[in-house]
């Protein structure tokens, strides 16, 4: 009998846990403690979504503090509109960031309204890893341009 088998509906259905990434909710199945592949694949991909995310909210406190809104504008502009940020998305990654010292975070008035925004900077912590999240951003991208348009002279 498989492992599936012996499991009661509750127990199955306690293993069933919702990941949800920009409002769109897939389900991830583990069976006594181990991870299906595809939930593996999804892992992955979310930790690839969750880096690159925190990548551009790096560079982008590169050119000094912002708000929130700030930040997801800046890269929704800068990407001609074709990323654009979530609130489900963007304040979990800042405070993940700010979490893990990459970012430090103030309230602060804004100066051209009377209203308090939190304010995120760019830590020192925080530039050494946009280095190195640029690096593997760069090395990830080649390799996949190598795949999907080789040179010339090897076709």
């Amino acid at each position: 009998m498989s492992a599936l088998a012996e499991k009661s509906s509750f127990e199955i259905h306690t293993l069933l846990r919702p990941l949800t990434i920009d409002s769109r909710t897939s389900t991830i199945v583990g069976i006594e403690g181990r991870v299906s592949s595809m939930a593996k694949q999804e892992q992955q991909r979310v930790g690839i979504l969750q880096g690159t995310l925190d990548m551009l909210i790096l560079r982008t406190l590169l050119y000094g503090p912002a708000h929130g809104h700030q930040i997801g504008k800046h890269i929704q502009r800068t990407t001609n509109e074709f990323l654009q940020m979530q609130h489900g998305s963007l304040y979990p990654a800042l405070h993940r960031l700010e979490q893990r010292g990459w970012v430090s975070a103030k309230w602060e008035t804004a100066p051209d309204r009377n209203r308090e925004f939190k304010y995120y900077r760019l830590t020192p912590k925080g530039r050494k890893q946009l280095v190195a999240e640029e690096s593997q951003w760069k090395q990830m991208a080649e390799a996949v341009a190598r795949v999907m348009w080789p040179a010339a002279e090897e076709s």
